[in-house]
């Protein structure tokens, strides 16, 4: 799909991970779409072209901006857009199919940007400071039968996150993976049975 995507410095552009997530999207018409981090809006506009309910949300607000832009340039009036932290905007909803790329980068100190940016990125010591809190919550947020899409990376350890899906409740896989330097880049999908 070919999408107008303007991209502002303190907002994470569109990379292979935004990709892997956009081009691989497990949604049925009529469900219900949230997807955490959109920044440029990128994975939303791709969800809006396969249901007509989609809420996208994000930390940074540079993010709220850009995605609102890009979806009015590219005639997009079917995304919900809500500002704040994983599931804080959407507090007591469940949704068919949550998605997040997520922040799976290890960082140190030294690592840790002073911009907005820095939110796209920032896995904490390692890789797993978003990652889990994500985890940890998403159960409350999914109906019956529905399945999470996430993007990480072999830096944060695929193989816990497995575990901890499968310890919620979940059937979890690795759907695909790209190779890239000295990283596999991942996408899970879990399912809630």
């Amino acid at each position: 799909m070919d999408f107008i995507i303007d991209t502002h410095e303190n907002v994470y552009i569109p990379a292979e991970d935004s990709y892997l997530l956009a081009e691989n999207l497990e949604i049925k018409n009529g469900q219900s779409v949230l997807e955490i981090g959109t920044g440029t809006g990128i994975v939303a506009m791709y969800a809006s072209k396969l249901t007509d309910k989609v809420t996208a949300t994000d930390i940074n607000f540079d993010a709220i901006t850009l995605a609102e832009s890009n979806f009015k340039a590219n005639n997009i009036d079917n995304i919900e857009l809500l500002f704040g932290n994983l599931f804080e905007p959407v507090k007591n909803r469940k949704f068919d199919v949550i998605l997040f790329n997520t922040p799976y980068l290890p960082t140190d100190e030294g690592d840790v940007i002073d911009s907005n940016l820095n939110y796209a990125f920032d896995g904490g010591l390692n890789g797993r400071k978003v990652i889990d809190l994500f985890l940890n919550e998403v159960k409350n947020h999914l109906n019956d039968g529905g399945i999470v899409q996430l993007i990480q990376s072999s830096f944060s350890d695929n193989d816990e996150t497995l575990n901890m899906l499968d310890e919620l409740g979940f059937i979890a896989e690795i759907a695909k993976k790209e190779h890239y330097f000295f990283e596999d880049i991942v996408l899970i999908n879990a399912y809630l049975i």
